[in-house]
């Protein structure tokens, strides 16, 4: 016989989930959540439904899926880990998050408190002795907009309509909540808590800005002869590569991108001048910093000290980067969509004759230039590479050439990044995601997260020998073989960590390091990635030849389209 039932706070915070809008619980469960689990499985018996939920192994998982969806369809999710030990395994997950400004509600259930006592829900086993640090909540100081814990029953739904306000007010990013295991299996004081509908914590959305601060920086960009745009994440916005592109045709400005998180303007746009913001620095006079952390590295580049720099941003003070400080005249915080519309309309309105021609004239001088660049992109591809050293411009150029404008692709291919972002150029808003954080291993979990919302497309990532360990891979695959979620997985095995050997190479060029060729980055070649994959039912592809590459890569996309997940483990040219 069942126990009577009696209004918890686990009732009232999975209320406050679904008056959230939250679509998924990805979860990585302990012993911390049985009030939730109990109060689950009693909402299933009275057939109300709540956030499904989405089993994940490891945290790392769980995390970046959350993440993939909110990027794929803009509403953050929840991700529900055990104790301090999950929120620990969460950590590097929620500093990408936070470096990517992407919404997420991190919940974490913290260990018992009582011992003696009869409260419900008090400690029970070992580990509730030793899963209580000081300040639990300093795991993932660093990295959240917002945390709290959960002290008193009644506020349960309250704290979490606060939490899902403060993750998707601009700029979004992630939250913490903790949930004392006593707490969450307290009954609640109904008389208190009273309807749920009075709660109205809604986000703040950034907006456009005064029209004279925006007629400044447009007056500034009309004078200028030789214009530059540099982004990096104003393509999180669809919108934003239209109206990029229009400006940037209208003012004869190029565009470029430095470490490229989002697709912010087509490819096959003459404007876009490429990765490298730094070959033009030196000779622009006005320049335009659109949704950018990192413009250019300062210590490797030349820049104009007469040029007028101006800077449109959902973030423009970086809170979150402690240092930061870029040659700045202006400077406006907004929705980057609507201060680019504001430009637009007040150029449209006030340029001259002699502006449009000189602007249309530099366009001229793009389309030359952007020709080039895609020349040089192509002759990169054009040797194929030898055997266990395939060219990895060469495997790219031909994945390009397979998938379909819509497919999405991840790069994480760290030292091989530039292969992927030239040979596979993409040209539609949503295509195409890098990372902007330093935590290696989040291409897998969130080309997961963003399959889940986009069913229809293809969702393929590449990826590095090193940080594909980082992605805790057993995990994903598990994960997209029992829910129905087929990726492609590109690994691009150099044989260990260039970017270990290429940094040591930067500080002492003619070290002895070098001289004796230790640089304590070479992890070998003798593990079978393919075979990871085929453990928990995915299909491995092992490419060594590179005159097997198109077959191999027809063999996966085949694969990946009667719905299975597949990774091509290809051996390039060694570090």
């Amino acid at each position: 016989m069942s126990q009577p039932y009696i209004r918890t706070a686990a009732n009232d915070l999975l209320q406050g989930l679904v008056d959230l809008g939250i679509e998924y619980l990805f979860c990585n469960l302990g012993t911390d959540h049985a009030p939730l689990i109990e109060e689950m499985a009693h909402w299933r018996e009275q057939g109300r439904a709540f956030p499904k939920l989405i089993l994940c192994p490891h945290e790392n998982t769980a995390v970046h899926m959350a993440g993939g969806y909110a990027v794929a369809t803009g509403r953050g999710q929840a991700v529900l880990v055990h104790v301090d030990a999950g929120t620990a395994n969460a950590a590097m997950g929620l500093h990408n998050l936070c470096r990517t400004r992407i919404p997420v509600l991190l919940i974490a259930g913290r260990a018992p408190m009582s011992t003696f006592d009869d409260a419900t829900g008090g400690r029970d086993t070992y580990v509730h002795f030793i899963q209580e640090p000081f300040d639990q909540a300093s795991v993932v100081r660093p990295y959240v907009k917002w945390e709290y814990n959960l002290a008193w029953p009644s506020m349960a739904h309250e704290v979490v309509s606060r939490a899902g306000a403060v993750m998707q007010s601009d700029p979004t990013g992630p939250v913490y909540l903790t949930l004392p295991r006593e707490v969450l299996a307290a009954p609640v004081d109904t008389a208190s808590v009273g309807a749920y509908g009075h709660q109205n914590h809604l986000p703040v959305r950034a907006q456009g800005a005064d029209a004279s601060a925006v007629r400044a920086i447009a007056e500034q960009l009309m004078r200028s002869d030789n214009p530059m745009l540099v982004t990096a994440y104003a393509g999180r916005n669809r919108e934003a590569p239209a109206l990029i592109e229009k400006l940037a045709v209208l003012c004869g400005m190029r565009v470029c991108e430095f470490n490229t998180i989002y697709m912010n303007i087509r490819r096959d746009s003459p404007y876009f001048a490429g990765y490298n913001p730094a070959a033009f620095t030196e000779q622009a006079d006005f320049g335009l910093m659109v949704d950018v952390d990192v413009p250019w590295i300062p210590k490797t580049t030349r820049v104009n000290p007469n040029a007028y720099w101006a800077q449109l941003d959902v973030d423009a003070i970086k809170r979150d980067i402690p240092m930061w400080g870029f040659p700045l005249n202006a400077r406006i915080e907004g929705d980057s969509v609507r201060l680019i519309a504001q430009l637009i309309e007040i150029i449209e309105g006030s340029a001259t004759p002699e502006f449009k021609t000189k602007a249309a004239a530099r366009g001229l001088a793009f389309k030359t230039a952007h020709a080039q660049n895609r020349q040089k992109a192509a002759s990169l591809a054009q040797a194929k590479g030898v055997v266990n050293a395939i060219n990895p411009h060469y495997l790219c150029a031909v994945m390009g050439q397979k998938i379909d404008l819509h497919d999405v692709v991840l790069n994480e291919a760290i030292r091989n990044t530039m292969a992927v972002f030239e040979q596979i150029p993409r040209e539609v808003p949503g295509s195409l995601m890098g990372l902007s954080g330093g935590g290696l291993g989040f291409s897998a979990g969130t080309a997961l997260g963003i399959k889940l919302a986009q069913a229809d497309n293809r969702v393929i990532h590449f990826v590095g020998d090193g940080s594909f360990y980082f992605s805790n891979p057993s995990s994903v695959y598990a994960v997209a073989n029992q829910y129905g979620l087929p990726i492609l997985t590109v690994l691009l095995d150099n044989g260990g960590w260039s970017a270990v050997k290429e940094s040591t190479l930067r500080m002492y060029p003619q070290g002895e390091a070098k001289s004796t060729n230790q640089f304590a980055s070479d992890l070998g070649y003798s593990t079978d990635f393919a075979a990871i994959a085929e453990a928990a039912g995915a299909h491995g592809e092992r490419l060594t030849d590179p005159e097997q590459v198109e077959a191999a890569i027809e063999r996966c996309l085949a694969v990946l389209d009667a719905g299975r997940s597949a990774l091509l483990h290809a051996r390039i040219t060694p570090l």
